[in-house]
């Protein structure tokens, strides 16, 4: 196993050439919903920051088998895990776990430990719109950022589509695996109630608007508590914990954005984080 150095902050380096095992260690920041794995049954994709001062940078893993490898740890957690860059996704912050090597170094950091690790990612320069046009113009450009939106306008939540033909044809996959033992769970994956997409304003002196659906586990989660409810209220209570709450006007915030590996100019929100005045 080798140790390497990450690309910065400046996103200056490299995904390394070779397939060497790194010990990474993480502080993790984002956690999206589950979708439909045809091996796994469903997985989660984790975002979150290199807490090695002399290896900084963005970090993108998956696969994590949801719930079996991602139960275990959550965000604002701590975790070392073994891993290879990706070769399935040329994006450069993107490595490929594994999950058996995983451990929770320290649970639940409080804001002062995370400002000191996130404090070098905050850069007013970096806007959606910036992170926009790189995509378009360079095949390596940062796929991972936290920005600071300038205002934000609405909060849409709206009945979720279903799968895509794709998500659907690996749920049918997984479940019509044949499972001799009883040992692997195949029940389907259920598509969200509700998809959920923030209105804003970056802070590009240009921007007309950026509308991005949320990917945060916490939204999908919250919506398993409401079942038994009618659909306007359930908006509405959606609505107001991701909108009211957590965006509120008092609040400093920013978004923890990621792009598409098939489409890079296309950014969806991972989480929202709040900063200390």
């Amino acid at each position: 196993m080798t140790q390497m150095s990450f690309f910065g902050p400046s996103g200056d380096e490299p995904k390394p050439s070779n397939d060497e095992v790194v010990r990474l260690r993480i502080l993790v920041v984002v956690k999206t919903a589950p979708i439909p794995s045809a091996t796994y049954g469903a997985t989660v994709c984790v975002a979150g920051v290199s807490v090695d001062f002399d290896r900084p940078g963005w970090v993108r893993l998956f696969p994590i088998a949801f719930p079996a490898q991602s139960s275990g740890f959550a965000k604002d957690d701590l975790v070392e895990v073994d891993a290879t860059p990706s070769r399935r996704d040329s994006r450069r912050e993107s490595w490929r776990p594994r999950m058996g090597s995983l451990r929770v170094a320290e649970r639940g950091l409080d804001w002062r430990t995370k400002r000191r690790w996130l404090e070098p990612y905050v850069d007013d320069d970096v806007t959606m719109c910036s992170l926009q046009r790189a995509a378009a113009d360079l095949a390596d450009a940062a796929s991972l950022a936290l920005v600071r939106p300038r205002r934000v306008t609405g909060f849409k939540v709206e009945r979720h589509g279903g799968w895509t033909p794709g998500q659907q044809a690996n749920v049918t996959a997984h479940t019509a695996e044949p499972d001799l033992f009883g040992t692997v769970d195949i029940t389907p994956l259920p598509a969200p109630r509700f998809t959920g997409k923030y209105h804003y304003l970056c802070r590009d002196s240009s921007c007309s608007g950026h509308r991005q659906e949320t990917l945060d586990e916490d939204f999908v989660a919250m919506q398993r508590g409401l079942v038994d409810v009618r659909d306007q209220t359930a908006a509405a209570r959606l609505t107001r914990e991701f909108r009211d709450r957590l965006c509120a006007p008092e609040r400093d915030i920013g978004f923890y954005v990621g792009n598409q590996v098939a489409r890079r100019q296309s950014f969806s929100v991972g989480a929202v984080h709040w900063f200390r005045r």
